[in-house]
Formats: C-alpha cells, structure tokens, sequence
C-alpha cells in the first residue's frame, strides 16, 4: 500500500493525506487498514514493521501505537472494542484498544503469514485464513493458550478471502488461491463442509449482498475478474470483466 494513507469523501470526491511513513526509509509500507465498526471515526493502520496504528480521522491524530508483530500486518478485523491482526509472524493479536495494556491474546496455530482474518457478526468467533492453507475458528473468549474451536485443512492453497453470511448465523464462506481456486461453505457451529465450488480462478476476496441471498467473488489469476452468484445453489448471475490483473479489495 505505498507509505501512505489518503481518506476519499464519496459526497464531495475531496481526498485528502491521513498519514506518512516515508520518512522512516523506503523499505517501510502500509500493510493494511479497516475502519472501526461503530462510526467510522477510527482507522487501523498496519505496518510493514509489525506496528498497529489507530488513527482518530477527524482530528487527523495517532491516538494508538500498539505492537505485538515482529513481522507485517497483513489482515486486520474489528469486534467491538477488541481489534484483531494478523501477521507475518504467523500469529494474531488481539488489541483492547480502551486499555493501555492492549494486548490480551496472542493466537497461535498458522505456520505461515496470517492473510485473513473476520470477526463473525455476533461477535462471537473469529475467522483466521493463511498461507498453509489453514482455515481456523477462534471463540471470543480465546486466550493466549487455547486452541482453535475448529481448524480446516480443505483448501489447497493459501486462504485470504473470509466472508460471514448477514442472512444465516454461523456460515462461513472461504476463498482458496491459486492453487485451490475453490470457494467452500462451512457450518461453523458443527464444523461441516456443506459445499464447495471450484471458481477456475483464484479467489482473492468474498463478499455477501447485504440484501439479497448472494455472494460476491473477486478473482485473480487466470481472468481478473468479479463473480456474482445466488445462494444456495452457486448458480452464477454474472461474471464482471474490466481488471487486468489481479483484483485485492471490494467493498459493498
């Protein structure tokens, strides 16, 4: 993500600088970002070099500067008051950012880089997904020394996309990469697989309509494209061409 970090206002088109690292040296990058869940007044900004950011936006001020990486940012996710990051270390963090003392887990069951992570929207388990390929679910009350709740192994390739259903509690729907290229559904209350679609593409992010039973696919090597598709039966509605290269982000 470069060195730096801009806010765009959708109602005026305005853009504006939030922050700027280049003065630390060319080899430090932004890893990642997410908005805060109630309000939108607070970013979390990842680091290449294992810091966790929290930015209050309106007053344009760095109010938190939390560690626990020793490597990259890669995937952040917010419960609450409680912000949840994944990084290159292989390990999660979850920062109470209400409390100096910040951190109050550190997760560790991945083997490689942790490049997803989502908080379900009962606040009741976290989503991990990593470069082994490893898809893991973590109560809310995980501490420093639990386990995983449920850990799958189906994926062939490493597992960036995680989207929770809005329409049915515990579904779970995952994205493998390139070597997998499939998107699965899990029972995250029995820890069952009910189905899995192979995409042709890897799959590099998911996203649910809000509104209607369907699940939004992003996609990178081979076409670097988006799919929409109807749930349950995955019949496809449409395929959205454009990218040329792989497609990283979507926001519905």
């Amino acid at each position: 993500l470069s060195q730096r970090v801009y806010l765009w206002y959708a109602e005026t088109g305005r853009i504006e600088e939030l922050c700027n690292f280049e003065d630390r040296g060319t080899d430090v990058n932004v890893s990642s970002v997410s908005w805060v869940q109630e309000g939108g007044g607070y970013l979390a900004v990842g680091t290449s070099w294992g810091k966790t950011l929290l930015w209050d936006v309106q007053a344009q001020k760095q109010v938190r500067n939390m560690n626990g990486h020793s490597g990259r940012i890669s995937s952040m996710s917010w419960n609450r008051h409680i912000l949840s990051s994944g990084g290159g270390d292989n390990l999660i963090v979850n920062h109470d950012v209400r409390i100096a003392e910040h951190k109050v887990a550190t997760l560790s069951n991945h083997t490689q880089e942790v490049c997803g992570l989502s908080w379900s929207p009962d606040g009741m388990t976290l989503a991990s997904g990593a470069n082994d390929n490893v898809v893991s679910l973590w109560d809310a009350t995980a501490s420093s020394s639990s386990r995983p709740r449920f850990e799958f192994t189906d994926h062939q390739a490493a597992v960036k996309a995680l989207a929770w259903s809005p329409h049915e509690r515990n579904l779970l729907a995952t994205g493998g990469g390139t070597g997998d290229k499939c998107i699965k559904f899990w029972n995250t209350r029995t820890g069952s697989l009910l189905n899995s679609i192979d995409t042709g593409s890897q799959v590099s992010g998911l996203q649910w309509n809000p509104k209607e039973k369907e699940i939004l696919s992003s996609h990178g090597y081979t076409e670097n494209h988006l799919s929409l598709w109807k749930y349950p039966t995955m019949a496809k509605v449409k395929d959205l061409k454009g990218h040329t290269d792989r497609v990283l982000h979507m926001a519905v």
